[in-house]
């Protein structure tokens, strides 16, 4: 049996499999501790369920997922608009020392994944598909990149990269507690921290939503949408290969520091943040649940040891070189744990990192403020462009 879904039909399945997400990860402590996004615990749910239907012919379903390219531009949309160049002259030394380690950490994972890819003599762009866009990147740009990344013949790499954002959300969390356990105990951090901060944790305001304050930025979204359509299509016919929403970045981008130079028009980052939300989980729920799993039987083995390799490199990097380059000290330390929660997973499982650290330690409003800026603001827009440059180096 076939069921072939309309447009709207497959936006309110895509409902009803976040639904399912949210109750599945509610039941089960360890998945709302490790921090798995909803649409990542119902679309895996919901593809097996397809998985047992196609081995068996019992029942397969068919989407017209339209709508997914539309949820997955207007989020990085709103990812653009955090890109902010005032913000990150403001932030100083410590996060641009962060962002650099964070940018440097991309482009060696992009270079592991293209090794082990050829040390293990499958497709160049499976290995990519290991690389940062899944690990870095996670669930959210796995999922964008991945179809691109197919258009070249990788069959599977969505559910390569997606598989591994999966696996890294939970390997964040493993590595990140004995490496800076590891640190504080060898450096005597504890007994050298100075209990005197220049940075506090910032709040956040209040306020009550409203037309007033949904409608523009609504509006200043599809704007940059529309914009971003015209950028990335005069790239394209320059022969680049760009996801979709690259251009809608930019102008997100453009549109932000416009606001921010001059004045003359506000960028409600709040408001920015709930459609965000919204769209990523759309976005998600919809790529996740049209899973063809059986396409992966090939590429387990491969896919495990690459894993594997990701997750050392992952550790070593943040042992050898994050701490080193943001300073050496216990807010060093407790930004290890960070940047092995938004290097391999997102950034909510950076500030979980953090913040099971800072409970068993000392507080560390620093770490606090430095890794949600590059995690959350800066390292998604430098990401893109390092995968970008990956693929067309590959291709």
């Amino acid at each position: 049996m076939i069921l072939n879904l309309t447009t709207i039909q497959t936006m309110a399945l895509a409902v009803l499999v976040l639904y399912l997400g949210k109750f599945i990860n509610n039941t089960f402590k360890f998945l709302k501790e490790n921090c798995i996004p909803d649409a990542v615990t119902g679309g895996t749910i919901f593809s097996i369920l397809t998985l047992i239907g196609h081995e068996t012919g019992i029942f397969s379903f068919i989407f017209e997922d339209t709508l997914r390219e539309v949820f997955m531009i207007a989020f990085f949309t709103t990812v653009g608009f955090s890109a902010s160049i005032k913000l990150l002259k403001k932030a100083g030394i410590p996060v641009l020392m962060f962002l650099l380690a964070a940018v440097g950490l991309a482009v060696l994972q992009n270079v592991f994944g293209v090794a082990m890819a050829k040390f293990l003599h499958i497709n160049l762009l499976i290995g990519l598909a290991t690389g940062s866009l899944a690990t870095t990147g996670g669930p959210g740009t796995a999922g964008a990149f991945g179809p691109i990344i197919e258009q070249f013949g990788a069959q599977g790499a969505t559910m390569v990269a997606m598989a591994t954002a999966t696996y890294a959300l939970i390997a964040g969390s493993i590595i990140a507690g004995p490496i800076c356990k590891r640190l504080i105990k060898k450096h005597e951090l504890l007994e050298k921290k100075n209990g005197n901060s220049t940075f506090e944790n910032s709040g956040s305001k209040s306020e009550f939503l409203s037309a007033k304050r949904v409608l523009p930025t609504g509006f200043q979204i599809v704007i940059a949408m529309g914009a971003g359509s015209l950028i990335s299509n005069f790239l394209s016919s320059l022969g680049l290969v760009l996801p979709p929403y690259i251009g809608a970045m930019f102008a997100a981008s453009i549109m932000r520091n416009m606001s921010d130079y001059s004045g003359k028009f506000e960028i409600d980052l709040d408001i920015i943040s709930i459609i965000g939300s919204f769209t990523l989980a759309m976005f998600l729920s919809m790529t996740l649940m049209s899973f063809k799993l059986w396409e992966l039987k090939e590429l387990a083995l491969p896919l495990i040891l690459m894993l594997v390799g990701q997750t050392i490199l992952m550790g070593a990097f943040a042992y050898f070189v994050t701490f080193n380059i943001t300073g050496r000290d216990y807010d060093a330390a407790v930004m290890t744990g960070g940047h092995c929660g938004c290097g391999f997973g997102t950034t909510p499982k950076a500030l979980a990192n953090m913040e099971a650290l800072t409970e068993k330690y000392l507080p560390s409003p620093k770490a606090f403020f430095v890794i949600p800026i590059v995690g959350g603001l800066f390292i998604d827009f430098f990401n893109a462009a390092i995968i970008t440059f990956f693929i067309n180096l590959v291709k």
